[in-house]
């Protein structure tokens, strides 16, 4: 199903306590319950919600002419609805999954958080001019259909652009910390494990992309990921290695002291997360799918697989793909997919990923009998 102008139909998904928005905007028919929320305060959210953007979404706002305001914002409302459920009697353990649309195009923060940063000290996009050729090769994958300088972005150099997506992370750090600080005040804190992670990146105007859509950059693909349960979890450790969002739910269910499938992709992070094993290193390579990625009869799609230093990129479906040294470009400027002198190397990955593809297909029952 899909939420597009409307909510999905509820299935058995398990929560007692739903509040949905899956988007900022009042073109919903129904079941909009953040418009409504915006209404109970004797808003228009029309008002708020309906304002055009300027193209790729850059809605500067000034201190005469805001964007939705701090406190009627989808950001405010996600936190305030998380603190509602926080405070309420629980009489067995309980889970709770918050989702707001932000950071997220378009890029249209308050004035509160936008006057916090100075473009001019950001440092822009990572592009160069070989960027554009690259990118006319891949039109027909899922993204804009031309490629874009940064200044064709926002008129400053992406760099304005940087700004207001920066000060939507502020507004969300504001915001979870009031979720972090209901915990406290009702004594749920050090019994509760937080997970704070991201879907997806952004393309903030990198290799000529806005927005997201199918490419593997490391803007799009690396995502945030920190865990905390206060004398639980070890404080203070970073990790450089190569984890998923798969890996949550094995986690979550070491944590719980359940038994993890063998099916199950995952691996529990848990020895990593208590300081039992090293944080350098979890597993050797991590793989990323994208459905509909490509615009040909078959709805071909793209997959990406990663290791330490290479990342492999193929585009199902046609004789296209992208090979990247991570150790000598780490911005991912030269694509030596067309390279003779890498073509071992591609072949090597190649194998690899299809043979982790494989394995991650759902091969049906498990066998229990010889024959």
């Amino acid at each position: 199903a899909g939420a597009y102008h409307g909510r999905e139909p509820r299935v058995d998904d398990g929560y007692t306590f739903f509040q949905y928005s899956h988007a900022p905007r009042d073109d919903w028919t129904r079941g909009h319950d953040y418009a409504d929320w915006i209404r109970a305060r004797g808003e228009d959210p029309a008002h708020y919600l309906n304002q055009p953007s300027r193209p790729f979404g850059i809605d500067i706002p000034t201190a005469d002419r805001d964007n939705v305001p701090p406190e009627l914002h989808q950001t405010t409302w996600c936190s305030e609805q998380a603190v509602a459920f926080i405070d309420r009697d629980h009489d067995s353990p309980w889970l709770l999954s918050v989702n707001p649309y932000d950071p997220h195009p378009p890029y249209n923060p308050p004035w509160e958080y936008f006057r916090r940063f100075d473009p001019g000290t950001l440092p822009g996009p990572h592009f160069r001019e070989s960027d554009l050729a690259h990118q006319a090769t891949l039109a027909g994958t899922d993204f804009q259909t031309e490629p874009l300088r940064p200044d064709d972005f926002d008129g400053n150099g992406g760099r304005t652009a940087q700004a207001l997506y920066y000060a939507m992370i502020e507004q969300i750090d504001d915001q979870f910390g009031r979720i972090l600080d209901s915990l406290d005040q009702t004594g749920q804190r050090d019994n509760t494990i937080i997970i704070f992670m991201s879907d997806h990146g952004e393309a903030l105007g990198d290799h000529g992309l806005a927005h997201k859509g199918c490419r593997f950059f490391d803007g799009l693909t690396r995502v945030p990921m920190i865990w905390s349960w206060p004398g639980h979890l070890a404080s203070g450790l970073a990790s450089d290695a190569l984890v998923g969002l798969l890996d949550v739910a094995p986690t979550l269910m070491d944590l719980a002291g359940m038994r993890v499938p063998d099916r199950m992709q995952g691996r529990s992070l848990l020895p990593i997360l208590t300081g039992e094993a090293g944080p350098g290193h979890h597993r050797g390579f991590v793989r990323c799918e994208y459905r509909d990625a490509v615009d040909l009869p078959n709805r071909s799609f793209a997959t990406m697989y990663r290791n330490r230093r290479w990342k492999l990129i193929t585009y199902h479906g046609l004789d296209a793909g992208e090979l990247y040294d991570l150790e000598n470009d780490p911005h991912e400027f030269e694509s030596l997919w067309d390279d003779a002198a890498h073509r071992d190397i591609k072949t090597q990955l190649l194998v690899e990923s299809f043979d982790s593809t494989v394995q991650a297909m759902d091969y049906g029952a498990p066998r229990v009998m010889p024959y």
